[in-house]
């Protein structure tokens, strides 16, 4: 088995619209696909990133809150590549997101950043 590509990344938020705003406004990943699911009481959203590879936006009624900090174990962060670390975090912060100051990997070299999403999954901005 050869593993080629990650496919999709799957996110269960608490609030599906205010969700649904961060993801296509502000970080503005098109919509593949939506959908309700009624048996569910649950919206399956699917977004589209450059690369080919999604993230699967769900609600579900009364999901348990994902522990961040202290972090616990599972699933870190979510992680995307730009090109200019700067101007992404300039058009966050100017949307209203609250986004950590630029940092050097100390074994790569590259420049990164963290910022939340509306249910504090960490997400990462990594310079290519």
């Amino acid at each position: 088995m050869k593993l080629l590509a990650i496919h999709h990344v799957a996110i269960i938020c608490s609030d599906y619209q205010r969700a649904k705003h961060f993801y296509t406004q502000i970080l503005k990943l098109p919509i593949i696909h939506e959908q309700y699911r009624a048996e569910r009481d649950s919206y399956k959203l699917d977004l589209a990133l450059p690369d080919g590879s999604q993230i699967e936006l769900f609600s579900f009624p009364d999901p348990p809150i994902r522990p961040s900090y202290p972090e616990a174990q599972g699933l870190r962060h979510l992680a995307f590549s730009v090109n200019d670390i700067k101007q992404a975090k300039h058009v966050l912060e100017a949307q209203g997101v609250d986004v950590e100051e630029i940092r050097i990997d100390e074994i790569t070299g590259k420049r990164f950043t963290f910022f939340a999403d509306p249910d504090d999954l960490p997400i990462e901005l990594y310079e290519v």
